[in-house]
Order: C-alpha cells, then sequence, then structure tokens
C-alpha cells in the first residue's frame, strides 16, 4: 500500500488529470445523450449538431473546473484569463482532432470501421496528451504549491 501512495504521489498530477479527463468524458457523453433523448432529435442535422455544441462547452467547462482544483491546484485571481486561454486550448486541439481525421479519415480515404477507429484512438492520444500540456505551461502556469 506505502508503494502505491508513494507511486500516485510521484504521479499524482498526471494521474488526476487522466481521473478527471474519463469524468470529463462521461459528462460530455451523458450531456449529449440527455439532449438527444428528450428535447433534441438526432435526425435532425441541426439539433444534433446543436447537442455537440452543447456537450462540448458542459465538458470543457467541468474540465476546466475540476483541471483548477484538482489537477494543476491553481490558486491565480486570474481566472477569467485561465477560462479563456483554457478555451482556447481546447479550441485549439479540437481543430488538430478535426484535421487530422479530415486528412486520414477524408483526404487519404482510410474511412472504413477499422481506420476510423485507429485514427480515433490515436487522435484522442494526441488530444489528451496536448490538452495536458498546454494546460500546464499556458494555462495553469502560475500555478502556487
Amino acid at each position: 500500500m506505502k508503494k502505491i501512495l508513494k507511486l500516485y504521489k510521484k504521479y499524482e498530477e498526471i494521474i488526476n488529470y487522466l481521473i478527471v479527463g474519463v469524468l470529463t468524458t462521461i459528462v460530455s457523453i451523458a450531456t449529449k445523450w440527455a439532449l438527444l433523448f428528450t428535447v433534441l432529435d438526432a435526425k435532425s442535422a441541426i439539433e444534433l449538431q446543436i447537442a455537440v455544441i452543447i456537450s462540448w462547452i458542459v465538458a470543457v467547462s467541468f474540465a476546466y473546473i475540476t483541471n483548477r482544483i484538482f489537477v494543476f491546484k491553481s490558486k491565480s485571481k486570474q481566472i477569467l484569463k485561465e477560462i479563456i486561454s483554457f478555451f482556447g486550448a481546447r479550441i485549439l486541439t479540437l481543430l488538430m482532432e478535426m484535421l487530422i481525421m479530415w486528412f486520414f479519415v477524408t483526404l487519404l480515404k482510410l474511412n472504413s470501421d477499422t481506420w476510423v477507429l485507429i485514427w480515433t484512438f490515436v487522435v484522442q492520444v494526441l488530444v489528451t496528451i496536448f490538452n495536458y500540456i498546454f494546460s500546464k505551461i499556458f494555462v495553469f502556469k502560475n500555478k502556487n504549491k
């Protein structure tokens, strides 16, 4: 048990980041499903995109709060600057995800179910890594310990 606790303390920030990431994914999916199975209709292209956008906003808001408190333990008084930086970084990685998926799935026509799954996984790993790096370097850089 002491070894586990020691490992946790050594990698606390990364472990907490991964936990928060899983919870953020759950929030995103739950929000999207709640919208699509109650007030919005997935058969409508516009309503589907509205659900995607709302779920992204809810998930990124949740991610900001939980990353600020539990992962990076930010004490910065410049909350608005942090929020703008956090959302900006997430928009950047969203665009990165869209570009990579477009390049490999659409342009190179690697669009079989298997390839789509592979590129989705690859992109999620890259997005997770870049989100962590952007949060650590640009968003929560003034962390007080």
